[in-house]
């Protein structure tokens, strides 16, 4: 199992951002950190402009976005930003993508979320046509009718990742992305509903094995603070929640919510829960930092330990 981080989606002006961003990044290369996961928000940076600044300050990290929605942007659109991205980033892209959610895509973009799988479906069918340029990508299905030069070719392979979370999305995952990335998927959901499904399907479509990307929040702590971490992940990260997609894959597992997922406590017990996920048949872990303290001071101290260490699990755990 590849071990990686999530950077980004953090408060703070623009400015300060970008500087922050590039530190972490910074840290992630030379901490031995595999991949590093860029999510994309409604309300911050965008990820795939984030890649390509980080793409600047490194030269061995994979870098992903955790994910692009892809309603917000025609497939030719989304392709050649991500060529360009790739280009510079020197073939370590990772193209995560999604449909979203409809509180994202219809209560704040207005746009429509009638049948998303289907949807992305018709969207893959574009991007990847794209992907195997250079050339003209021509592509009529029931959502698109393409027909667009693009002199664009991938430097190196491009890995898409689909953001699946029900049946229809992780067949569609294992027949045309190279795998899935999750949020909200504890180990059982993983074991039982994810990995039979979307390896049938990229087996069924004579595709390798399939990625599995699992995003978890992690926090070293004593055993006495493992409640705090906990309510403190229900407090920050649990607004997703109230999305049916994520109801539905919770009732797959053993979570109820995101704190049930949060990996808490000493090295042991966090190293524990990481191999946990790998039994599960986790390909990359993602993991999202979760500090915590009273103050900023003791929340910068907290974020440090706990990177630290997970830094020194890497070896453990690959």
């Amino acid at each position: 199992m590849r071990l990686g981080v999530m950077i980004g989606a953090e408060r703070g002006d623009s400015a300060r951002k970008v500087t922050k961003l590039l530190a972490d990044i910074e840290w992630a290369e030379a901490a031995g950190m595999d991949t590093a996961w860029i999510p994309q928000v409604p309300n911050d940076f965008d990820a795939l402009t984030a890649v390509a600044l980080m793409a600047t300050r490194t030269n061995r990290i994979e870098l992903g976005t955790a994910v692009v929605p892809l309603q917000g942007q025609h497939p030719i659109a989304l392709a050649r930003q991500a060529l360009s991205v790739h280009a510079a980033a020197k073939g370590r892209l990772a193209l995560g993508i999604g449909p979203s959610h409809h509180w994202i895509i219809r209560d704040m973009l207005g746009l429509s979320y009638e049948r998303p799988a289907a949807y992305t479906r018709d969207y893959l069918e574009v991007l990847n046509a794209a992907f195997s340029g250079p050339g003209p990508v021509d592509v009529e299905n029931e959502t698109f009718a393409v027909h667009n030069p693009l002199d664009l070719a991938a430097v190196a392979p491009l890995p898409v990742l689909l953001a699946a979370l029900g049946p229809v999305m992780l067949t569609l995952a294992g027949e045309r992305a190279a795998g899935t990335v999750l949020w909200m998927a504890d180990e059982r959901a993983v074991a039982e509903h994810v990995v039979p499904r979307i390896t049938k399907a990229a087996d069924n479509a004579g595709r390798p094995a399939p990625r599995i990307v699992a995003g978890i929040p992690v926090c070293l702590c004593a055993p006495s603070e493992v409640d705090v971490a906990r309510e403190r992940a229900n407090r920050i990260l649990g607004e997703a929640e109230v999305s049916p997609n994520y109801q539905r894959l919770l009732d797959y597992g053993d979570a109820n919510d995101v704190g049930d997922l949060c990996a808490a406590g000493d090295e042991e017990a966090i190293l524990a829960r990481f191999r946990r996920f790998a039994d599960a048949g986790v390909t990359d872990l993602s993991v999202r930092l979760l500090p915590i303290g009273d103050n900023r001071d003791e929340l910068i101290a907290s974020k440090r330990r706990t990177r630290e260490v997970i830094a020194a699990l890497g070896a453990e755990v690959r």
